[in-house]
């Protein structure tokens, strides 16, 4: 046996130990008092890098959460001001209603719906104008696809989430073909002998169908008139008129090869080509054209861009021209009708429709649509326009006798205006009520089944977390008793070690 007192191998090894228990009670320490089982890199490099990756999406989904449910907060407000519109409305169509009811009124009663009328579509304005969530106004417009055109002949009709901004240079309209209503056109005038003969007339649309047989007190005038008189009775929607040539000419109301109708007479010529044969009207034709040269899909006097094309996805508008030769707006330049340029067309010269097509104006998109981060991700977003219900804005385009351009102009003073006044209401809530379905939708389909979703994948993803990050409490205070007892044992080898030097002394005995 050898002793040494320069070097104590037996303490130095005692030390490290001890060093490496001290080490390893400080980590089961500081796990268990953080809870975490890697606190720093050196723990677990890859761990962390996939833990701090899951960190941010999981504080991304949180946030996400939150916003959800402020966008469904957003969407509930917006619709709720929207069914007060609604009630409105039902409210100014009875009172049309009402004010129709020609045989009892008076002046005084008309004049009293009238004011009603308008005091409710004060209200409407004021609804539209003041709807808010905060700051931001919901109701005015400026929170969805506004735009407004040039040319005589174009209105903007609406544009969707996915249509590009065009407020600067606009977006061009090119038309290849106008659109037309089903049209009968008899090729064999009415006369005297005609129509005092018998002449049955029969017109049948959308399954409805109105005859008349002329007698001998009737002339040509008042055979069309009661032709036109029974057509309305039954609810046709057609136009009959005696033209110019004495010939019937019948129109559909509505333009686009979506409407016809068919026509009989027991005189060949008159509206069917051979006596009482049914003869299908001449089919009316769809607008055809382009908007900002991307492809089009007309449908009656409605031309909108197709799904996927570039900038003008779900933009629409009507164009009003009617047949080959259209006048130009004033101050259309020559440039814009493809003739040359620099030079401006004079005013009322005709334009011929070609297949090539011709501009006839511009249309200038606002986009405003609101947009919603909904998701923990770059471009997760989605987002819903909300049109104006300010009653300039609703029911525009409805054709009428009374010239009303919007719901705004409704007048119910007179028989017509009020019976026109039911048409514009009727479309209004029609497009309030369609809103108010996008809305719903929207809330339901998107918002909501969005919400439920990020909090199922916050969860899953949070429990992901977990493993990697979080100590096994349980497992880690086993470590920790142990690492205890290595280093109490460490701590009496180490002292028995610094006690082997002083055997050297019983050598000087």
């Amino acid at each position: 046996m050898s002793l040494r007192i320069n070097h104590n191998t037996s303490a130095i090894n005692s030390h490290r130990n001890l060093q490496a228990n001290q080490a390893d009670m400080a980590k089961t320490l500081e796990r268990l008092s953080s809870g975490l089982s890697i606190n720093r890199a050196s723990e677990g490099p890859a761990s962390l890098v996939i833990s701090e990756q899951m960190r941010a999406q999981i504080a991304g989904m949180n946030q996400a959460i939150d916003n959800s449910e402020t966008a469904i907060s957003l969407v509930q407000t917006t619709e709720a001001n929207m069914a007060e519109i609604n009630n409105l409305l039902v409210s100014i169509r009875q009172l049309a209603i009402h004010a129709s009811n020609e045989g009892v009124n008076d002046e005084v009663m008309l004049e009293a719906d009238q004011r009603e009328i308008e005091n409710a579509l004060s209200t409407i304005a004021r609804i539209s104008d003041q709807a808010q969530f905060g700051q931001k106004k919901l109701l005015d417009g400026s929170r969805g696809a506004s735009a407004t055109t040039t040319g005589d002949y174009l209105e903007f009709v609406e544009a969707t989430l996915n249509t590009g901004d065009s407020r600067e240079n606009g977006f061009d309209v090119k038309i290849s073909q106008a659109a037309t209503k089903a049209t009968v056109i008899g090729s064999t005038a009415l006369t005297d002998e005609l129509v005092k003969a018998g002449e049955t007339l029969t017109v049948i649309e959308n399954g409805k169908m109105a005859t008349y047989t002329s007698n001998a007190d009737d002339t040509a005038e008042t055979l069309v008139q009661n032709l036109r008189s029974e057509v309305d009775r039954k609810g046709l929607n057609v136009d009959v008129f005696l033209g110019e040539t004495g010939s019937i000419e019948i129109f559909h109301k509505e333009f686009g090869s979506d409407y016809n109708f068919q026509v009989s007479s027991s005189t060949a010529g008159v509206l069917s080509k051979e006596s009482g044969e049914i003869d299908i009207a001449e089919a009316g034709l769809d607008v055809k054209g382009t908007i900002n040269g991307e492809s089009a899909v007309g449908r009656g006097q409605i031309l909108t861009g197709v799904a996927g094309a570039k900038c003008v996805d779900g933009l629409s508008v009507r164009f009003y021209g009617e047949g080959k030769d259209l006048a130009v707006a004033p101050g259309c330049t020559v440039a814009d009708m493809e003739v040359g340029e620099g030079e401006v067309m004079p005013e009322d010269q005709p334009l011929e429709i070609t297949e090539a097509g011709v501009s006839v104006g511009r249309v200038f998109v606002a986009q405003n649509s609101m947009k919603f981060q909904v998701g923990a991700n770059h471009g997760q977003t989605v987002g819903i326009s909300v049109k104006s219900s300010d009653p300039e804005s609703l029911a525009k385009g409805v054709a009428n006798a009374s010239g009303f351009q919007s719901l705004a102009d409704v007048d119910v003073t007179n028989f017509q205006g009020a019976q026109d006044t039911l048409k514009i209401v009727d479309q209004a809530i029609n497009e309030v009520t369609s809103s108010r379905g996008d809305m719903g939708a929207f809330q339901k389909n998107t918002l909501e089944a969005n919400l439920s979703n990020l909090r199922i994948a916050n969860e899953n993803l949070i429990s992901s977390e977990s493993v990697i990050r979080d100590v096994d409490m349980a497992k880690e205070m086993a470590e920790f008793t142990k690492n205890q007892i290595m280093t109490q044992s460490a701590t009496a080898m180490l002292a028995q070690s610094n006690q082997l030097p002083q055997n050297v002394l019983q050598l000087l005995g």
